[in-house]
């Protein structure tokens, strides 16, 4: 099944070559979570601060069991900071 994968900011470097602006439509198994899905693009967890799947707020106490479907988009920003 296919989803699209949406890294921002320093994250973007996990993309594959052909990501285009900051993200990419890839092939994951039926039954994949969002934790393996970023796991297997060598995306550090600990780095994935603001998680969505479909524009919806995934909390960490539930991302090893979130499982993803077919034509789901999954985006991942990683903790900024500014002033």
């Amino acid at each position: 099944m296919k989803i699209t994968l949406k890294l921002y900011a320093a994250l973007g470097k996990h993309l594959p070559d052909h990501a285009v602006r900051g993200e990419v439509e890839i092939d994951v198994d039926s039954g994949d979570t969002l934790e393996r899905v970023l796991v297997a693009h060598d995306v550090p967890l600990e780095h994935c601060h603001l998680v969505l799947v479909n524009g919806h707020y995934v909390a960490p106490s539930e991302r090893a069991g979130k499982v993803l479907e077919d034509g789901d988009a999954l985006a991942v920003w990683p903790p900024v900071a500014g002033g």
